[in-house]
């Protein structure tokens, strides 16, 4: 993977100033962990946009502030859900000689026959994992293959994910990351189908003779 650098520059105007950054198509950020103080910086609006849309938890990058490069994730990117744009970016800037604990976003992949063959729903329990790592061996995601999902309670869990040898899940193994189960539609056929069997009067079977033909 290529590498990504998005330039920034320090910026003094702070709370609602920054207003007046956005106004100019900058968006407002700040940097802040290895041997750094916490840094208010700002980015150009479209260039960042098109770069954040795309970044994980797990995401390692490069800020250069000034010229100087910051191995950076992203820790927080805030959002004005209305306009559908970025407001604000916290980056967290790391050693590369340095574990990290971070998250990493679980990506749900395939078709589970469950799902085809039995009317099931997909019910996820776990978004993301706890990892601990070198910045640099990060994955930006965990891909699930859900295809081996193919009975009604089929689970696939945290011990199930294939990982490089050199990182660590934190997450208990024996946690649930998805797993099959009844639709509210199947539930319901299920039940009325049941119900009906239930109401279906038993069949006589004549063992002897009757009183009249005796």
């Amino acid at each position: 993977m290529n590498k990504i650098v998005i330039n920034a520059e320090k910026r003094t105007l702070i709370g609602k100033q920054v207003r007046q950054l956005r106004r100019q198509g900058k968006l407002p950020a700040v940097i802040y962990g290895h041997k750094i103080e916490a840094q208010p910086i700002s980015l150009d609006f479209r260039e960042a946009s098109k770069i954040l849309v795309g970044l994980t938890s797990s995401s390692l990058i490069e800020v250069q502030i000034d010229g100087k490069p910051h191995p950076v994730i992203v820790r927080e990117k805030q959002m004005d859900y209305i306009r559908d744009e970025f407001i604000h970016v916290d980056f967290q800037e790391v050693s590369l000689t340095e574990l990290l604990r971070t998250f990493v976003v679980i990506h749900l992949e395939g078709e589970a026959p469950a799902v085809k063959d039995f009317n099931a729903v997909l019910v996820s329990e776990l978004t993301e994992i706890e990892v601990e790592a070198f910045p640099q061996d990060l994955p930006e995601k965990f891909i699930v293959d859900v295809s081996g999902l193919k009975e009604i309670g089929d689970s696939i869990l945290v011990k199930d994910i294939v990982k490089p040898d050199n990182l660590t899940i934190l997450t208990d193994l024996e946690e649930t990351i998805v797993f099959t189960a009844f639709s509210t539609t199947g539930a319901q056929e299920a039940e009325e189908e049941l119900e009906e069997m239930e109401s279906e009067e038993p069949e006589v079977i004549e063992k002897g003779k009757t009183e009249e033909e005796e």
